[in-house]
C-alpha cells in the first residue's frame, strides 16, 4: 500500500474530514480518530480502517495527550473552524516546532484567512458561492441541490488528501512538514 508506515491523526469533526481519513487509510495509512468523550459514534461508515481514542481535548490533560501523539505521527488532519486548536493550546506552528516533519492539515470550509474564514458552512454553501449550484439542474428551471458529493466529499475530503499526499512527497525532498489550508 502506498502509504504503508504513514501514522494519521484525525481529530472528529463532519464529513469531509472523515471521508479524508478513510480515504488515508484505504491507502495504507494508519489512521486513529480522536473522537470526543461521551460521544456514540457506532455505524460510522466512514470510520473504515480506522482506530479511536476518545480524549477531551476540554482539560490539561487530554490536550498533553493529544500534543504527545502529535509529536509521534506524520500528519494531523484537523476539521475546525479557524481559531480553534488554537484556544486549545494546539497551535499548529507550535506542533510544527516539535514535530518538524509533520503535515498538518487543516480542512474547514472558507480556509483560514478572508471574510468567511469564521463562518460556519454547508455543502450547498459552498457549491452556491463558487457558481456551481448554478449548473446544476435542467435548462430554464431552478437549480437542485444535489447531495453532499460535490463540496463536502470532492472539494474537501478528497482535495485535502491529494494535498496530504503532495505534502509526504515534499517531505521526502526536504526533509519539513508544513500547514496545509484545504477549504471547501
Amino acid at each position: 500500500m502506498a502509504l504503508a508506515g504513514v501514522k494519521v491523526i484525525e481529530l472528529a469533526g463532519l464529513a469531509p474530514a472523515p471521508f479524508c481519513g478513510m480515504v488515508l487509510a484505504d491507502f495504507g495509512a494508519k489512521v486513529i480518530r480522536v473522537d470526543r468523550t461521551k460521544v456514540f459514534t457506532t455505524g460510522d461508515t466512514l470510520a473504515r480502517g480506522k482506530r479511536s481514542v476518545a480524549i477531551n481535548l476540554k482539560t490539561a490533560d487530554g490536550v498533553a495527550l493529544l500534543r504527545r501523539l502529535c509529536v509521534q505521527c506524520d500528519v494531523v488532519l484537523e476539521p475546525y473552524r479557524k481559531g480553534v486548536m488554537e484556544k486549545l493550546g494546539l497551535d499548529p506552528y507550535e506542533l510544527l516546532r516539535e514535530n518538524p516533519r509533520l503535515i498538518f492539515a487543516r480542512l474547514t470550509g472558507y480556509g483560514q484567512n478572508g471574510c468567511y474564514a469564521t463562518a460556519a458552512g454547508h455543502d450547498i454553501n459552498y457549491l452556491a458561492m463558487s457558481g456551481l449550484l448554478s449548473r446544476l439542474g435542467r435548462s430554464g428551471e431552478k437549480p437542485y441541490a444535489p447531495p453532499i458529493l460535490i463540496a463536502d466529499f470532492a472539494g474537501g475530503g478528497l482535495t485535502c488528501a491529494l494535498g496530504i499526499v503532495l505534502a509526504l512527497l515534499e517531505r521526502t525532498r526536504s526533509g519539513k512538514g508544513q500547514i496545509i489550508d484545504a477549504s471547501m
